[in-house]
């Protein structure tokens, strides 16, 4: 295959991190991004190129290009953490195959992408485009809290912004495992499709008295396990309210909001514990024979229908600067992606 030397590209304008938390909200993609015409990365050794298919769009997406997240953005290098394409370069078995990846080392808002050959997931000729693109960062993470939730041997657990994709992927995971999921949401409207989904109890925050709803609820199920993506007051309430022993297991920041630890005794004498989950650590401490093993889960899942990806909008990467914003303001569903539009 001849490859071009040039291709289209959503490149960052900043080096480092901001010292901000604004959240996972961008009404304005300008003072982060630009769309920019840029050299096709060339891989090295244990490197592959992946022409790409369709880019998955995520909150740590957001906050990387902000520079919010875990690790330092580099200017004019594309953004981009997710997506599936076709390998076109690279020493690797999997040329000409469809893979999805983690773009390592140039990101996947572009035609191209670079990532580790170790990154490389091949993908199911049954697998659509859309649960390819998506099938690294929320599955995995799913699959990755979920044995948090089993481990833990408790009935039920709780997890919030249950709502997004991932919250769907972990109410399903727990319906098929027998586990209660105690969804806790924003909007009455969402309460009926997530119980439908498998959700056995619906905390909506804007109703009244959401924490008295939570506490009887929690008499009950005795969940033993939160699972946080939004870190703001509301939470650590429904933390200090759960039995002894509970753990809040924090992985998303989606509140700009700072909560107060009001009962931090409950820490000493009812042996609870609060702590952060980053995919990244996890996939490097893990036995290495769960990541592929979960892999080949989240695949079958997809297929068999047991997980769909709800999408909100699919935007063309000519157009995305600025029509990506719109479509991540919609509601319960998914933005992509595609360069080849």
């Amino acid at each position: 295959m001849t490859l071009p030397s040039e291709m289209n590209a959503l490149v960052q304008l900043h080096d480092g991190y901001a010292g901000t938390q604004t959240g996972p909200d961008v009404t304005d993609l300008a003072p982060f991004l630009a769309h920019e015409t840029i050299a096709v990365p060339q891989p090295g050794e244990g490197q592959a190129l992946i022409k790409v298919h369709l880019a998955a769009v995520n909150p740590s997406d957001i906050h990387f290009i902000k520079g919010e997240y875990g690790q330092p953005r580099v200017k004019g290098m594309p953004a981009g953490f997710e997506a599936v394409g076709e390998v076109v370069a690279g020493d690797t078995p999997l040329l000409g195959q469809r893979v999805s990846f983690f773009a390592s080392a140039s990101g996947a808002w572009a035609e191209y992408a670079l990532t580790d050959v170790a990154r490389l997931v091949p993908c199911r000729p049954d697998l659509s485009e859309v649960d390819a693109a998506g099938q690294l960062v929320n599955p995995l993470t799913a699959i990755a809290m979920f044995d948090i939730v089993k481990e833990s041997g408790a009935d039920s657990f709780v997890l919030n912004a249950a709502g997004s994709q991932l919250g769907k992927l972990l109410i399903a995971l727990g319906r098929d495992h027998g586990i209660k999921p105690i969804a806790v949401v924003r909007r009455s409207a969402q309460a009926d499709s997530l119980k439908a989904l498998g959700a056995a109890e619906v905390i909506v925050t804007g109703e009244l008295d959401p924490l008295g709803a939570a506490k009887a609820i929690f008499e009950t199920l005795k969940p033993r396990i939160l699972l946080d993506a939004v870190g703001d007051q509301f939470t650590s309430d429904l933390f200090f309210a759960m039995p002894s022993h509970a753990r809040w297991v924090n992985y998303g920041k989606l509140s700009t909001e700072a909560p107060a630890l009001t009962e931090l005794g409950q820490m000493i004498f009812r042996g609870k514990q609060i702590e952060g989950f980053w995919l990244t650590r996890w996939m490097g401490q893990v036995d290495s024979a769960r990541i592929p093993a979960a892999f080949m889960e989240i695949q079958e899942r997809f297929v068999s229908g047991k997980w769909k990806t709800d999408v909100a909008g699919i935007v063309p990467l000519s157009q995305a600067m600025d029509k990506l914003p719109e479509v991540l303001a919609l509601p319960d569903g998914k933005a992509f992606i595609d360069p080849r539009a």
